[in-house]
């Protein structure tokens, strides 16, 4: 799942990126502004932060940690990185996946 974000994303298609989140209005995104709640909401920030290809760069992740929690829980550890012509931001993430009708979904994501 998350080489297909990170797929969707060097392609500039955030719409893409975003199906791998749960789209519901108890979506938790946190970073380093706070908590913000919501599908809607979480693809509003990105397409505001990231406006083009060239803000979005080229994404990379590395996976540190699964773990699955039960069947239909797992958290996930990793570090994030953006090449742009500029500069080259990263960061960790922490994920938690859950399972609905045998389909993994992002309900939770912490990065910085």
């Amino acid at each position: 799942m998350l080489a297909t974000q990170q797929q969707d994303w060097n392609r500039g298609n955030i719409d893409a990126f975003m199906q791998s989140y749960w789209k519901s209005d108890s979506l938790l995104f946190l970073g380093t502004k706070g908590p913000n709640y919501g599908w809607q909401t979480t693809l509003d920030h990105y397409k505001k932060t990231y406006p083009d290809k060239a803000t979005m760069g080229q994404l990379t992740f590395k996976i540190l940690k699964v773990d699955v929690l039960d069947k239909t829980n797992a958290f996930v550890l990793g570090a994030w990185n953006l090449k742009r012509a500029k500069d080259a931001p990263g960061g960790y993430f922490t994920l938690w996946f859950k399972k609905f009708n045998g389909v993994w979904k992002i309900v939770a994501d912490h990065t910085s």
